[in-house]
């Protein structure tokens, strides 16, 4: 029997008579499935259980968005852990949620008030943010319906919002501490400013690509006491306010100190001497621009130079002139005409292809801008962030994915945590009429008075996010949820996110917890792709709404589809094909519990003996035990991919190929042997229907109840290992000897098919065959073998015409009068001739360089594959041609 096997106390009595439908249709299953488990409240985690606790926190989608492929691939795999640590044994909570997304959520509430021809402004603050509320209330959290679809097992219970009543408490709480520590402190730096959301964003909240603009060399200076600067901003030169040479670059040694004359203004600027300059790029000249450029505002800040903001947070220019009120843009084009009518540009570069930033959120170009902001000072967070990966608190996975974190963690630069915006925690900050400052906690009340106010900034989304992890269990209370359920286990997401959020929780997490890490394991991701391994993208016209595929091909189809891409820290590509395929294996899946069920399959009673059992009966047994060995290591290092590989080669190949294949003759025969064979052919479906239910939930479970009679398989004991009585095995039955029976067995099927299909039989066809089996274990399966090869016993007559020598057996075949040589002969010759062509142009195009530059490793490795293809072909075709009868 199975080891850690039992029935749940209300559940009924095992199905004696259970009957399937034909056909497995998802679509009349999945939700009733789903309701069933969630009322019954299998996802419910108890705070109060004396089980040890699996955690994992899902990464909070927007509460803008709808399930995507990306989100449908993370969430199977944190679902399978899940379910599989249910089973095992564990209080296992996922804890669902969703993020407030502060200038995504902004920006679709104010594409609604334009829509009406209005702007926030127009509402004001309190009516502004009112409306959020009600937007958010009535389209958002769509994700989560579809959540279900998917058949996410989350605790709707815990269901938290970054934005309710107790993350917005700590978020306070955890201003306020850091506030005091002076973590978090009031700065003017430069910033990324988005002219069109009109706030400060990270930089990590920067995508950069590549533009065509222009690059334009300027004269600065007059007589002798010239240089020539290069610049792709020629607009940021209204606000020069010096010109940096390297101190050692002899050919500008005399222009330090001086002042020069700065074009199309009043001013003079001095030159300046700084080493951040390098003399070997362009003409080793570099205008600074203090307000509007982070390496020269640095520059400034080391010689003491003024910073002059020469637009406004439109991207609007400010300086007087004649440039006064042109966009940025218009602006650039101004200024370049200016100094070209003044002789002042010597060198023009157009196109001039170059790496712009832009606001990840509305696409639009960033501008640098000097800005007075709120920071938190990482240095000291950052640093045991990193210390918890060094020293083996916080394991990542994959092992080579450590080196971008520490990369980042290590060199990251203090946080600017304000955003110009009206949705988000607003900064609990006052301000006096006497120049006061006030930071206020969740339990203090805020200073009243005239001329007090609040600061009108909101926090960085990855603020409220970061602390995700101890946020929704309750801190800055000490609740049961936080006592049993932090740290969280594993922490599983897209390794596009190390910096944006993996980062803020384990430095968040380490500081508020007093070094207790947020999570053991951070379990990292690729992203999912297109069929050919290319991103998905509306604009390239290959994104697919999940949902389509789930009611195309129901949620199962997708969800194993999707681990079966899962490698660990690698992108997942993904096709429909693939999702079709794995429908086909849903089906197997039915059609074999269906045949198996049919014909005696059952869970009643032990096993029968170890001498009872045949050799197909051991071998099976035996593969069973090695194949749910092989799942649980893949699961604990995360190896998605190969844990679905082993599970469908194991059904398909071995169990529903073979086993079943091999067993027809057992159950027709009927009698005690088909009693057994019944028996194991149940232990086998009841184990492997347990192990594949985290990956594929829905029809194992439907299958799986069927089978046992048992109330559900969701929490229904994870297999550890079956035993056979009367077979002595520490951790589980293993029969190397019926494995090599079976091996040798399957041996010889296969090479006889293999030649049958090669000389053109049909697959019923029946030809005479002589046996050879003696010196092997293969005599017990003389029967098996002639049903599945359709050889039909050697009468007068016979006459060898194809001896093949497997496995130490011997088949003899007569084909006379079975085939036509001379029409094999011509099919054979056209298909070597096709093979030799193939091999022939893959020859070519892999020996053509200019192909090899240009095409994707995908489209390399296909023409790989299709050489290796023809040259085996070759190679079979050659011998069969060889083998025919002559005349």
């Amino acid at each position: 029997m199975t080891e850690n096997t039992q029935q749940s106390p209300d559940s009924g009595p095992t199905n004696s008579n259970p009957e399937l439908p034909t056909q497995y249709a998802p679509a009349e299953v999945e939700g009733q499935l789903y309701e069933r488990w969630v009322e019954r409240g299998y996802f419910t985690a108890d705070a109060k259980s004396e089980k040890p606790p699996y955690t994992i926190v899902i990464p909070p989608p927007n509460v803008t968005g709808s399930l995507h492929l990306g989100h449908a691939f993370q969430h199977t795999l944190m679902d399978a852990l899940t379910r599989r640590k249910r089973m095992q044994g564990f209080e296992a909570l996922w804890l669902p949620g969703m993020d407030h997304a502060g200038i995504a959520t902004q920006n679709k509430v104010e594409q609604q008030l334009a829509e009406e021809g209005k702007s926030r402004h127009d509402l004001g603050r309190e009516e502004f943010v009112s409306r959020v509320w009600k937007w958010k209330e009535e389209y958002g959290g769509k994700i989560l319906g579809q959540m279900r679809r998917l058949g996410d097992g989350v605790d709707w219970s815990r269901e938290r919002f970054t934005m309710d009543e107790g993350l917005s408490k700590a978020v306070q709480t955890i201003f306020k501490k850091l506030y005091d520590d002076e973590l978090i402190y009031r700065a003017e730096r430069i910033i990324n400013w988005c002219p069109r959301c009109l706030t400060a964003i990270s930089d990590i909240e920067v995508e950069y690509q590549e533009d065509a603009g222009e690059l334009v060399s300027i004269l600065y200076g007059e007589g002798e006491e010239t240089l020539v600067v290069a610049t792709t901003r020629a607009e940021t030169m209204l606000g020069d306010t010096a010109v940096a040479v390297h101190p050692d670059d002899e050919r500008y040694r005399h222009l330090v100190g001086k002042q020069i004359k700065l074009p199309l203004t009043d001013r003079t600027i001095p030159v300046v001497a700084d080493t951040h300059v390098d003399p070997e790029f362009g003409t080793g000249a570099v205008k600074v621009t203090p307000a509007h450029d982070p390496n020269d505002f640095a520059i400034g800040q080391r010689h003491g130079l003024p910073s002059l903001t020469v637009m406004d947070e439109h991207g609007v220019i400010t300086v007087h002139g004649p440039f006064l009120g042109q966009d940025r843009f218009e602006a650039r084009s101004a200024v370049v005409g200016a100094l070209r009518s003044q002789g002042r540009i010597v060198a023009e570069k157009r196109p001039y292809t170059h790496s712009v930033g832009h606001c990840s959120r509305c696409k639009t170009t960033v501008e640098p801008r000097l800005s007075l902001q709120w920071w938190v000072n990482v240095k000291p967070l950052a640093q045991a962030a990193g210390d918890a990966v060094r020293d083996g608190r916080v394991a990542i996975h994959p092992e080579d994915m450590s080196k971008r974190y520490f990369d980042w963690v290590d060199n990251m630069h203090d946080w600017c945590i304000s955003r110009q915006l009206w949705w988000g925690h607003r900064i609990p900050v006052w301000y006096g009429p006497d120049g006061e400052v006030v930071c206020v906690g969740p339990d203090e009340q805020p200073p009243v008075g005239e001329g007090w106010h609040q600061d009108t900034d909101v926090l960085d989304t990855w603020f409220s996010s970061g602390l995700w992890p101890f946020s929704t269990l309750g801190w800055p209370e000490r609740t049961p949820d936080l006592e049993k359920f932090y740290s969280t286990d594993v922490l599983l997401t897209g390794h596009d996110i190390i910096f944006f959020w993996v980062a803020r929780m384990m430095m968040f997490g380490l500081y508020a917890m007093d070094g207790e890490v947020p999570f053991k394991t951070i379990s990292l991701t690729g992203l999912v792709r297109d069929e050919r391994g290319k991103k998905m993208s509306k604009s390239f016209g290959n994104v697919v709404d999940p949902l389509d595929w789930m009611d195309k091909y129901g949620s199962d189809a997708v969800r194993f589809t999707l681990a079966k891409g899962a490698n660990p820290g690698t992108d997942v590509p993904i096709g429909e094909d693939w999702v079709q395929a794995s429908r086909n294996f849903a089906n197997k899946i039915w059609n074999a519990t269906r045949f198996a069920l049919m014909n005696g399959a059952t869970v009643e009673g032990e096993l029968p003996p170890v001498e009872q059992l045949s050799a197909t009966d051991r071998w099976i047994l035996s593969r069973l035990n090695k194949t749910v060995a092989q799942v649980d290591a893949y699961y604990e290092d995360f190896q998605f991919s190969k844990l679905s590989e082993a599970l469908y080669h194991f059904a398909w190949d071995e169990v529903f190929d073979w086993y079943v294949e091999l067993s027809k003759t057992t159950f027709m025969a009927g009698g005690e042997q088909a009693k057994v064979s019944g028996r194991v052919l149940g232990e086998v479906l009841d184990v492997l229907l347990r192990v594949l239910h985290p990956v594929v939930p829905f029809v194992t479970e439907t299958l799986w109840t069927t089978l046992t009679g048992k109330e559900s398989v969701v929490v229904a004991d994870w297999p550890k290992a079956v035993f056979v009585p009367g077979a002595d095995a520490p951790g589980g039955f293993r029969d190397e000897a019926a494995e090599q029976e079976i091996e040798n067995l399957q041996q010889v099927i296969t090479e006889v098919r293999r030649f049958r299909s090669d000389q053109g039989l049909q697959p019923g066809q029946r030809v005479p065959a002589r046996l050879d089996l003696s010196g092997t274990t293969l005599a017990a399966h003389e029967g098996a073998i002639r049903q599945l090869l359709r050889l039909q016993p050697a009468g007068d007559g016979f006459h060898a015409t194809a001896t093949l020598p497997v496995a130490g057996a011997t088949v003899a075949l007569d084909l006379s009068g079975t085939i036509d040589v001379e029409a094999e002969r011509k099919r054979l010759t056209k298909a070597l001739a096709a093979a030799e062509k193939d091999k022939a142009q893959c020859t070519a195009k892999l020996g053509n360089e200019a192909f090899l530059a240009k095409a994707a490793d995908v489209a390399v490795e296909k023409i790989r594959k299709r050489l290796e293809t023809a040259e085996a072909d070759i190679e079979r075709l050659t011998a069969q041609l060889a083998g025919l009868p002559t005349a």
